[in-house]
């Protein structure tokens, strides 16, 4: 009847089936636990802040499970008492005061020497079969292809690439950068650009459609080619994460792998702020963190 009335109140706070399923399961394998524990019968009312602190313990020690887990079922826990509290079956939470795991900070996602070469891989033979089998179609593939190059080598954040004009890129043979008006914070900085962006813009603008827009990155699906938005970037990123077998692919990773390239150069950190746009160094840390394969190359080495 509890877990009945409980799944209900899920229920008509729109919660997901699956949602509801797992905080089910969670409140149910509390129940069961405070049962074999105490060696009482389960009840709501019962239920004190030692009970939750040692099942956080149980879930941690004996059954060792990430932190993330246990927050998670604690968080299941809380839902349920926060529910008894309401239907007026406890007066307060015993769980209110809990504490969750403190969880490990993930490591920032870029691409290895091995997924970058996929992921160019993937654009190149993208472009060849397009311009092979679909040469409709190869002028969004060669928009494609040269955005997500320019992403990698540039480390612009989304915002920045789509919002970037014509009149903002300076181009030559030997060199060229780009103004960023509006960055992070409403800062305006100038963008140095290597020779793959550069090459990459230039691929791009040879055969860009004239139009009134002066943005550089254009929808040319449409019969009047429009600004390309970041949701449709996205796309082209899942697209090619697909077709590279990069789940996960995102402007964001690109902008991490060109900042951890620099890094492996030995390129100081200053610098590395700079290009990215960032005023304090610490976030430029996290940034060029080593992930676990960089500690693990450095026993063996």
């Amino acid at each position: 009847m509890m877990y009945a009335a409980f799944e209900q109140h899920l229920r008509d706070g729109d919660h997901a089936d699956l949602t509801v399923m797992v905080y089910l399961a969670d409140a149910k394998a509390f129940a069961g636990w405070l049962e074999t524990a105490t060696h009482e019968p389960f009840e709501l009312a019962h239920v004190t802040p030692g009970d939750v602190r040692e099942y956080r313990s149980y879930l941690q020690t004996e059954l060792k499970l990430r932190a993330s887990t246990v927050n998670r079922k604690l968080a299941s826990l809380i839902s349920l008492l926060n529910w008894a509290v309401d239907s007026g079956q406890i007066a307060s939470n015993p769980a209110a005061r809990i504490k969750y795991v403190n969880k490990a900070p993930s490591p920032p996602r870029w691409l290895d020497r091995q997924e970058q070469f996929a992921l160019q891989r993937a654009i190149e033979k993208d472009l060849q079969v397009s311009q092979l089998r679909f040469p409709k179609r190869w002028l969004t593939r060669r928009r494609d292809a040269s955005l997500v190059t320019f992403l990698l080598h540039s480390g612009l954040r989304l915002s920045e690439c789509t919002a970037l004009q014509l009149d903002d890129l300076d181009l030559s043979p030997r060199k060229g950068r780009a103004l960023i008006r509006q960055g992070k914070g409403n800062k305006e900085r100038h963008v140095p650009l290597d020779t793959e962006a550069r090459q990459a813009l230039q691929d791009w603008l040879a055969v860009r459609p004239e139009c009134p827009s002066r943005v550089v990155w254009l929808s040319v699906e449409m019969e009047q080619p429009d600004e390309l938005t970041p949701r449709a970037v996205q796309r082209v990123l899942k697209r090619y994460g697909q077709l590279a077998n990069i789940p996960g692919l995102t402007p964001h990773v690109l902008r991490h792998t060109f900042a951890k390239n620099l890094a492996d150069k030995k390129i100081g950190v200053e610098i590395i702020a700079g290009l990215l746009g960032h005023n304090n160094l610490s976030t430029t840390q996290i940034y060029i963190k080593p992930d676990f394969n960089d500690l693990q190359k450095a026993l063996n080495a």
